[in-house]
């Protein structure tokens, strides 16, 4: 069954929201270790002890601990039957529940990690990092009703857990709660103060709400978390050109660049400063570039934006002067 159709019981009611950005929910992907029984002096027969100590529970946490091994190592698709035996052998065991949740997500099996974090849920109901990787799961399948329950229930349980809400902000973006989208971003800044994404969203949340100077803070703390920020590289330069900060602008532009270099709209960006700079040939150079890369992505509609440009530039190259 789909995920964004899945039916998993509710948890109260709450309504979300988003924007037509690229949206990537974050997963905490700390492996949850098991709690290992006390050890117990033996006053029966060695081989009494010996049955005793191959219970179900016990049988579980080794395979359990022998996943975990295998990830450490790895070896995913070892650790994810690991998790599997340790399920089937005790049901209650929510750390094998969750760490399989954890290594399916790895191997790109959406579905079945949903699956997986909600039988943690399940198998231990205070298990805030389970619901809350649970709702970044159905975020990623777009089912943000049931996504805003769990990491509301996460937070709930833990208001720490900074990638809750940073996850929360995205479905409260794609609403277009840009209020409500940005206060949760500022509690993901304060519990993950060195992740990036955060402060990148809250940029394009200032930016949809005006508040450009806010905007410009944010992309810059971004880009202090992480230099190599395309994106927040990119918002920076667009923010400068709109100010008429041709060169800041053109700077940031190449700063993006330079974190990935095939992000077309950075080079196309820094076509339109070369024009306002009057360095035609610059211009066309970088144009047809961005040209270039939005046909091998094929974007068409900015193909045919570029060769528009490319004309009205090639004009004013030809302009005597």
């Amino acid at each position: 069954m789909n995920i964004s159709c899945k039916k998993y019981p509710l948890i109260g009611i709450l309504t979300l929201l988003v924007l037509g950005v690229n949206i990537k929910p974050v997963f905490s992907t700390s492996p949850h270790l098991p709690i290992s029984p006390p050890s117990v002096t033996c006053h029966l027969s060695s081989v009494t002890c010996h049955l005793l100590a191959q219970n179900p529970r016990q049988i579980a946490l080794d395979w359990l601990n022998r996943g975990l091994q295998a990830i450490q190592g790895g070896k995913v698709e070892e650790a994810i039957a690991a998790f599997r035996q340790a399920t089937k052998l005790d049901p209650t065991l929510a750390a094998a529940h969750y760490n399989l949740g954890l290594a399916l997500r790895q191997t790109g099996k959406l579905q079945p990690a949903a699956d997986a974090f909600y039988q943690a849920t399940q198998a231990d109901p205070q298990f805030a990092l389970a619901f809350a990787n649970l709702g970044s799961a159905l975020l990623e399948g777009n089912n943000l009703q049931l996504a805003n329950d769990y990491l509301q229930r996460a937070l709930q349980l833990d208001p720490k857990l900074g990638f809750a809400h940073y996850n929360l902000g995205l479905i409260k973006e794609i609403k277009k709660d840009w209020d409500g989208a940005i206060a949760s971003f500022q509690q993901a800044i304060i519990n993950s103060p060195n992740s990036p994404e955060p402060s990148y969203h809250l940029g394009l949340c200032y930016l949809q709400k005006g508040s450009i100077e806010l905007a410009k803070a944010a992309f810059s703390a971004a880009i202090t978390i992480n230099p190599k920020y395309a994106e927040a590289h990119y918002n920076l330069g667009s923010i400068l050109f709109n100010q008429g900060k041709f060169k800041e602008a053109l700077d940031a532009f190449r700063k993006s660049t330079q974190a990935n270099a095939n992000y077309a709209d950075a080079y196309y960006g820094a076509g339109l400063v070369f024009v306002q700079l009057k360095q035609y040939p610059e211009a066309i150079k970088v144009i047809k570039y961005a040209r270039d890369l939005y046909k091998n992505q094929g974007n068409t509609q900015w193909v045919n934006n570029a060769d528009k440009l490319l004309t009205q530039i090639q004009k004013l190259n030809n302009k005597p002067r």
